[in-house]
């Protein structure tokens, strides 16, 4: 090969190789540490929240839900349910139960965390707080 037709071809392949080498977003996205999903608190379901009826004693709660992630001393009658998902990628979750007792028996449930019959039909990922109150069950004669 001719010395004046090897300096425009290596030229050529350097500005291929450079231009490669622009383009380093997914050279790091691949060389990028793997990082953990980090579960944090009592992770409760719809499915759980369904099963918990007025009355219910707070170990019979306990049993259905778990030993709640905060029992403050101060609101003796409220527990308070907290999960946190901090994905390796992606946004972090966060869901919120709250308990509430009279008399030592279960009379409110409120949060984000509603039972599946109650659920909206509109986006599931998008909690909204609310407060439930638990119906009684129907007196039989």
């Amino acid at each position: 090969m001719p010395p004046r037709l090897l300096l425009p071809s290596l030229l050529s392949g350097c500005l291929v190789v450079l231009g490669a080498c622009s383009n380093t977003q997914g050279v790091t996205s691949m060389l990028s540490p793997y990082r953990i999903d980090v579960r944090q608190g009592n992770l409760v379901t719809q499915d759980m929240v369904a099963k918990l009826k007025p009355g219910m004693s707070k170990d019979q709660v306990r049993f259905v839900l778990g030993t709640p992630l905060v029992a403050d001393i101060f609101h003796a009658d409220r527990w308070d349910y907290v999960y946190r998902l901090q994905p390796g990628k992606g946004e972090v979750q966060q869901r919120r139960l709250i308990i509430y007792f009279v008399d030592e028996k279960l009379a409110r449930v409120g949060g984000d965390v509603v039972a599946a019959s109650d659920a909206p039909a509109a986006d599931p990922a998008a909690p909204t707080a609310r407060v439930i109150d638990v119906p009684s069950e129907p007196k039989k004669d």
